[in-house]
């Protein structure tokens, strides 16, 4: 690299932020909201360790990974970190129940950041401050380079978390391997080459299982770029808002302000999200209204003569698919998990699997119901649905939601977080420990001591 001064690129403002941060920095809503993101995502891991797609990409790991000390969740594998990045974000989001940001700026900080955090963690031997730390300045070098980028990335046909998320991943590994500002830097811009992910199968009718994939490559990607620049390979400063950078290549009308806006002054973990349905977050304010409607009225699916849901226009582009061919594709539609909140305890992650997609109830429901753009003057975000229900005996009842139990408005309890994971990874034979482990993280010394592997 030359010695000519270089210009105040936003990676290069990132990188000195991100080189620089301390656990001390960091105010405790930041800490807590982390933690917590970090508990939901390890139980949602657990429980997706056991699926078959899963499965595939362990194995992969196991043959490819070579030997190292970074274990693949749910399994007794050890391998690089690389390796244990790719099948741990692959397990992550194996069946839709890791979290986001709120309102969405297409960034998954459990799925990509904690992956990444954990397969270097254990190649360091770091503790869980470190870990934490990481994971903060992960989550806030992503969630602004998704806002930057103003929800058109997924307009234009990229899945947006494996366009922003190798970057957030890149930061996480670059802090625990110790690289300095400059290194960072070049961390980032490498990451900017390794970015990917497809929308393809939410128009196809099949092959949604590669969605699952996007989390592990965006985890796997930041681990691969910042061992590299640990060892001297380079990449450009200017990959965020530069010419032929992230914001040009992957955004319409993006904003470069909000890359660097606020940063160090607002925490924007704060902002993350934790599901509580294993489906899209595009369908939980409907299926919560379908849910809390037939408790409280006591019908079934079975006594629905008519269904409209009123969504924002990315529901009807996006998720608006009425026959899909697999558990992936089902939990993105939003017409079908409607139908499935209707005959099935959604509570339970298994209410969204090969029972309810072959469910011919459930079927002719989501093909038959109807999906309306909401208008303009309507309240509520991009989350914000208005369900119509009118039944066989005349009833009509009507609900409007834009929170659900898990947003920041109205988050889980210490309890609830609990039980959720307790319920995602309770087939664990070291569920309730490393429940316990990561709820007190910062005191764990060893990250190689938490208990997310099987044994061998």
């Amino acid at each position: 690299m030359g010695t000519a001064a270089k210009a105040q690129t936003a990676a290069r403002t990132l990188a000195a932020w991100a080189a620089g941060l301390r656990y001390e920095d960091i105010p405790d809503a930041a800490r807590e909201r982390a933690r917590q993101c970090i508990i939901d995502t390890a139980g949602a891991a657990l429980f997706g360790a056991r699926l078959p797609w899963s499965g595939i990409v362990a194995a992969h790991a196991k043959n490819c990974g070579g030997n190292g000390a970074s274990r693949v969740i749910g399994t007794p594998f050890k391998v690089s970190a690389p390796a244990a990045a790719l099948a741990n974000g692959v397990a992550a989001h194996a069946f839709e129940l890791d979290g986001l940001r709120k309102p969405s700026a297409g960034v998954h900080p459990g799925a990509i950041l904690l992956p990444a955090a954990l397969a270097v963690a254990e190649q360091q031997g770091a503790g869980g401050k470190a870990l934490l730390t990481a994971f903060v300045a992960g989550a806030e070098v992503m969630f602004r380079i998704g806002l930057a980028a103003k929800q058109t990335t997924e307009s234009l046909g990229f899945h947006a978390p494996g366009t922003n998320g190798p970057f957030g991943s890149a930061v996480v590994a670059g802090k625990l391997l110790g690289l300095n500002a400059e290194q960072l830097v070049q961390a980032l811009g490498i990451a900017g080459s390794m970015g990917g992910g497809l929308l393809a199968f939410a128009k196809a009718g099949n092959g949604a299982m590669v969605k699952r994939l996007h989390m592990g490559r965006a985890a796997e990607a930041g681990v691969v770029a910042a061992l590299l620049a640990r060892d001297g390979y380079e990449g450009p400063d200017s990959v965020l808002e530069g010419k032929y950078g992230y914001l040009e290549a992957y955004a319409r009308d993006g904003d470069a302000t909000q890359f660097t806006k606020d940063l160090g002054r607002h925490y924007d973990i704060v902002h993350a999200c934790l599901k509580r349905y294993a489906c899209h977050i595009t369908a939980h304010t409907p299926v919560q209204s379908l849910q809390e409607l037939r408790a409280e009225h006591g019908f079934s699916g079975d006594d629905v003569a008519q269904l409209t849901i009123h969504a924002r226009h990315k529901i009807l582009s996006h998720h608006d698919i009425r026959e899909p061919q697999d558990v992936a594709g089902a939990q993105y539609s939003v017409p079908f998990c409607a139908a499935i909140a209707l005959h099935y305890d959604v509570n339970d992650p298994l209410a969204f699997s090969e029972t309810a997609l072959n469910d011919m109830r459930v079927r002719s429901l989501a093909k038959q119901l109807k999906v309306v753009e909401m208008g303009e003057e309507e309240k509520g975000g991009a989350w914000a649905t208005r369900v119509e229900v009118v039944l066989k005996d005349g009833r009509r009842f009507e609900r409007f939601a834009e929170e659900f139990k898990g947003t920041p408005a109205t988050p889980l309890s210490a309890g609830e977080l609990q039980t959720k994971f307790m319920r995602m990874a309770g087939g664990h034979p070291g569920a309730a420990g490393l429940h316990a482990q990561l709820a007190t993280l910062e005191g764990v010394a060893d990250c190689r001591t938490l208990a997310i592997a099987a044994s061998g």
